[in-house]
């Protein structure tokens, strides 16, 4: 494909991605396909002969669309959201073109300058220490997946890397069952085992019971175990459950305990003040890390990862052989120290169009209009005779279900799994599920960008109409 042909195809893409936004609204929100309906379309080998562009660009629009689930829909309430706004897609578009691996200050000292900008415009918006450091992962996973690195070196003396884990080597962590699954797995890579885990007990409001941890803690001690890393969440995946962090951060302190916050989805609404006592305490973490590419308006991949400690960090995974050894050494910022990955993207650049472009007070107006209109959904459900809310609204996510006082929980349980099986085959809106207390509850969350009143009140309108023959059996 030669310049003159790269600017006509680039051209056709761009006007069908104008006109996907522009009608996206037109799809069904989550992929209607069955298993092996997309693969049975795709050759079973890879052509000997280069194909136009033509061809290729049509079957993407007749084989791979009808499989996509359309996570940019305004009717898209499931999970979190993963936004792509204009200016974040013309930014990846550039980063595409550049091909930048942004691993050493030396292979870009644009993107890491850049980088290391993002992160103190992010520390001022959040109102986070100014002395903290960052750098921007892929996602929570990764500075979760860190922070275990770092607090099992920190507890061990700094021995693990270099000879293993010895019998002595009894690592446990703290979380409640709350936190995101990427804990677990996180615990698991870094050689820690399940068997490390223990989940601190909650409280009505599903936050963590500290002192249950204080308890925990106290007994592991005295059992042998070295207490390495205590991780708390504001705004969990299933509930949006938020933990007490300055009561978290004294134990952590005290006990000489890492500490890692994880706040992936609300950490972007912490630009706004009235949301902000949510972070009370953070300046008492280690490490925290929130993801842009949710809820701030840049699309996936980006994950901002704060360290008080960036010494840690470094000493943990640094690795430094002769060929990524530059003249500046020290002078400079080499952000292959800083995550698993050495080759890195360039995603600061598209947090830079985005804070830009809308400005941290569109991004705020965003963010409250999406809590709104969570907030008066949740209200509406809750007035409606056929359904009872069970976890209020934390900023835009609540839970709700099915209820008919005097029904058994087993009935009542079911019409719930029946109505979001329903709800998702429909596809005019995408809900998902989760548990609270050992019963099956549907989550509400808005925060795609182009959401408005009117999406959320027709989907909801579509719920009420679906669980119609539901009811009729109950």
């Amino acid at each position: 494909m030669d310049s003159s042909d790269f600017r006509k195809n680039a051209h056709a893409l761009v006007d069908w991605i104008a006109d996907y936004m522009d009608t996206v609204r037109a799809y069904p929100v989550r992929s209607q396909v069955n298993p092996g309906d997309i693969r049975k379309q795709l050759a079973p080998l890879p052509p000997q002969d280069g194909e136009d562009f033509e061809t290729i660009f049509d079957d993407f629009k007749s084989i791979i669309m009808p499989g996509i689930t359309h996570w940019q829909h305004p009717r898209f309430f499931a999970y979190f959201p993963a936004n792509g706004t204009p200016p974040s897609q013309l930014a990846e578009m550039l980063l595409s073109a550049l091909g930048v691996n942004a691993m050493i200050w030396e292979t870009s000292p644009a993107a890491t300058e850049l980088e290391e900008q993002m992160i103190n415009w992010l520390l001022t918006a959040l109102k986070l220490p100014s002395d903290w450091s960052g750098v921007i992962q892929d996602t929570a996973s990764t500075a979760v997946f860190c922070a275990v690195l770092v607090a099992r070196e920190r507890v061990t003396g700094w021995q693990v890397n270099d000879k293993g884990f010895t019998g002595d080597d009894r690592l446990t962590v703290y979380t409640t069952g709350e936190t995101h699954s990427s804990l677990e797995k996180a615990v698991k890579m870094a050689g820690l085992g399940r068997a490390s885990l223990r989940f601190v007990p909650t409280g009505d409001d599903h936050s963590m019971d500290v002192l249950a941890l204080s308890e925990m803690i106290k007994k592991d001690k005295a059992a042998g175990f070295k207490p390495a890393l205590i991780v708390a969440s504001v705004g969990a995946t299933g509930i949006g459950a938020c933990d007490a962090l300055k009561e978290i951060g004294i134990i952590a302190r005290s006990q000489d305990i890492y500490f890692h916050v994880d706040a992936a989805w609300a950490g972007s609404a912490m630009i706004c003040d009235e949301y902000r006592p949510l972070l009370n305490g953070a300046e008492l973490a280690d490490s925290f890390c929130f993801n842009p590419h949710k809820w701030l308006g840049v699309n996936f991949d980006c994950s901002v990862h704060f360290v008080k400690d960036k010494d840690s960090l470094i000493r943990t995974l640094t690795i430094l052989p002769e060929y990524l050894k530059t003249r500046e050494g020290d002078a400079v910022t080499d952000y292959r120290d800083w995550g698993p990955q050495l080759g890195r993207r360039n995603r600061a650049l598209k947090l830079w169009f985005v804070l830009r472009s809308y400005g941290l007070d569109g991004l705020r107006k965003m963010i409250r209009g999406h809590v709104r209109m969570a907030e008066d959904l949740a209200k509406t459900i809750g007035a409606a005779p056929d359904f009872e809310i069970v976890t209020r609204p934390r900023l835009s996510l609540f839970t709700f279900r099915v209820y008919r006082p005097g029904v058994a929980h087993g009935a009542l349980d079911a019409a719930t799994e029946a109505l979001i099986t329903a709800v998702n085959d429909d596809g005019f809106t995408y809900l998902t599920r989760t548990v609270v207390d050992g019963r099956p509850v549907i989550r509400w969350q808005v925060g795609q960008v182009h959401t408005t009143e009117q999406d959320v009140s027709e989907s909801w309108d579509r719920v009420q109409t679906l669980v119609k023959p539901l009811l009729a059996t109950l």
